[in-house]
């Protein structure tokens, strides 16, 4: 799976969660409290994104994550070794 399309499905989750005051683009560099998405939110987010793309990732790998583009290398990774 591609890199793009990875993202394309993370940016999903996370318009959802923001729902009419999404940005009309998501900066991958900034992390998704920059956009004012709670830690409950987040995981919402990492849960439904590794639903749908089929991936489980440990929590222990999702700690030291700091931005979207980070989460997105993370599952990029999980769903290459798949």
């Amino acid at each position: 799976m591609e890199r793009a399309e990875i993202l394309a499905v993370v940016e999903k989750y996370i318009r959802e969660v923001l729902d009419d005051e999404a940005p009309e683009t998501i900066d991958p560099a900034r992390s998704m409290k920059d956009y004012g998405i709670n830690s409950l939110d987040i995981v919402e987010i990492v849960s439904h994104s590794m639903r749908e793309l089929r991936i489980k990732i440990p929590r222990n790998e999702l700690a030291d994550i700091t931005n979207i583009d980070g989460l997105v290398d993370v599952l990029v990774e999980a769903a290459a070794s798949k």
